[in-house]
């Protein structure tokens, strides 16, 4: 461990990349990583919003049936989270598919945030 970090030679992770490629260890590019990196289909995005809706639905008519039949009231815990659930599948739904803006509003062209920020906006 002589050798310094700033010392001008190879990164480690070029190193590392150049030894797997020497023992013949390099990751190859199959048609499944290759798909990947591509945009989801139309069919992937609508299952996603569909399952994501139903989701919240069944856990919020979930938890409102098992609160009537805990406390013996009859449908008012479910009549009141059926909306509650709706409404947080579709706050899932906004959060997943909404152009992120960046800390001064600015959207990038993908509408993801500028370079430097993290998932809140805010510069580091």
């Amino acid at each position: 461990m002589s050798e310094e970090q700033g010392s001008g030679g190879p990164s480690f992770e070029e190193r590392l990349r150049a030894a797997r490629e020497r023992q013949g260890l390099a990751p190859r590019q199959s048609a499944s990583s290759k798909k990947l990196d591509q945009e989801p289909s139309a069919l992937g995005i609508g299952l996603r919003v569909g399952l994501e809706l139903v989701c919240a639905l069944a856990v919020a008519c979930a938890i409102g049936w098992g609160l009537d039949r805990l406390l013996g009231t009859r449908p008012i815990f479910l009549i009141a989270f059926i909306p509650l659930g709706g409404a947080a599948g579709v706050l899932n739904v906004w959060r997943e598919f909404a152009p992120r803006q960046g800390p001064s509003g600015k959207k990038g062209q993908d509408g993801s945030p500028p370079p430097g920020s993290n998932d809140r906006g805010v510069r580091r």
